[in-house]
């Protein structure tokens, strides 16, 4: 049966939604926004050399889990977060922690979900989902982008749970232990922003944040000529799914980072980063932008190298725009 209290609600994102209705269940109230902010959860990492169905992925996220722990770790909730070799030690775990009253947040591949629809079914291993029940033997699951209640059965469950392919989960599951009484946002708030700030612009590695936008821009313009057509768009196609269909995406994210500061400059008293937020937003919009440029060609395949030499300058204009918000929001203090 369905864990007393649980309240599902639908979110933007999977693993911050997740996170929002776990802690309601455990008697905190916070944004989505608030979660994906304290959590350091906007991201951007190319990967060339790590390939889902032979086209390298880019990444707009933090792995799962990694927002989870870092909302837990700046708000001393204490936490249980782990992966197993076994199969079947996984399965009892879960069951265990349903048994003690605890939902439980998984990662797992959606290609094989039940309650997935046909164009959602993707080699896509990083989704976020509660378990929050169990009713005759089949799981009862609360996905935060998805209406209502699903149900999963035992074998399908733990195959999900160790899809193979990039990014398996091995098993991976987390969980809260125990909550604060009271909670205190504003040093949350300040060392969540500090850890965005260092991971954007702060890091030497070419592929990591600003620098892995611009790099991915320079990489994506030579696609038309080293890959031929074909290929391009194959590799386009994947890239929009990546940023469009399995996740919030670029633009999504920016979004939700915007409402963050924007929440964030009135419990800190900061009026300056209101206007940061609205700079966030406008980045969101250059991602919508070059997402719909994709779609255009990918349906018309018309103006190829026009395209991707238009889609790549706009990688550019967002890498400049985002090295530029995150500088001034080095400034951020308590």
């Amino acid at each position: 049966m369905l864990l007393d209290g649980y309240q599902h609600e639908v979110h933007s994102h999977c693993e911050t939604g997740s996170i929002l209705n776990v802690l309601r269940y455990n008697g905190i109230q916070l944004s989505e926004p608030m979660i994906f902010g304290i959590g350091s959860g906007i991201s951007f990492v190319y990967l060339p050399f790590v390939k889902i169905n032979h086209v390298p992925i880019s990444a707009f996220r933090r792995l799962p889990g990694k927002i989870f722990s870092r909302v837990c770790k700046q708000l001393d909730i204490e936490f249980e977060l782990k992966t197993y070799s076994n199969p079947a030690k996984a399965m009892d775990e879960l069951d265990r922690v349903l048994d003690k009253g605890i939902p439980a947040n998984l990662q797992v591949g959606v290609y094989h979900l039940n309650y997935f629809p046909p164009e959602g079914r993707l080699h896509y291993n990083i989704h976020t989902m509660s378990v929050v029940g169990k009713e005759n033997g089949d799981y009862l699951v609360s996905d935060s982008i998805f209406d209502g209640i699903q149900k999963v059965p035992y074998e399908e469950m733990k195959r999900v749970r160790y899809a193979p392919g990039a990014f398996t989960p091995h098993g991976k599951m987390y969980w809260i232990t125990k909550v604060p009484e009271n909670i205190d946002l504003h040093q949350p708030i300040v060392n969540g922003i500090k850890i965005s700030v260092r991971e954007m612009i702060g890091y030497y590695f070419w592929l990591i944040g600003t620098k892995g936008i611009r790099y991915f821009s320079d990489s994506f313009r030579k696609w038309p000529e080293k890959l031929g057509e074909k290929t391009s768009r194959q590799y386009l196609l994947q890239q929009i799914q990546m940023l469009e269909i399995a996740g919030t995406g670029g633009s999504g994210y920016r979004y939700i980072y915007g409402a963050f500061l924007k929440e964030s400059a009135a419990i800190l008293k900061q009026d300056w980063i209101n206007d940061v937020a609205v700079e966030m937003g406008q980045v969101g919009n250059r991602w919508r932008e070059f997402s719909h440029i994709a779609a255009q060609y990918i349906k018309t395949r018309e103006n190829f190298h026009n395209s991707f030499n238009e889609m790549a300058d706009i990688l550019l204009d967002i890498s400049d725009k985002e090295h530029a918000i995150f500088y001034k929001l080095k400034k951020v203090s308590q």
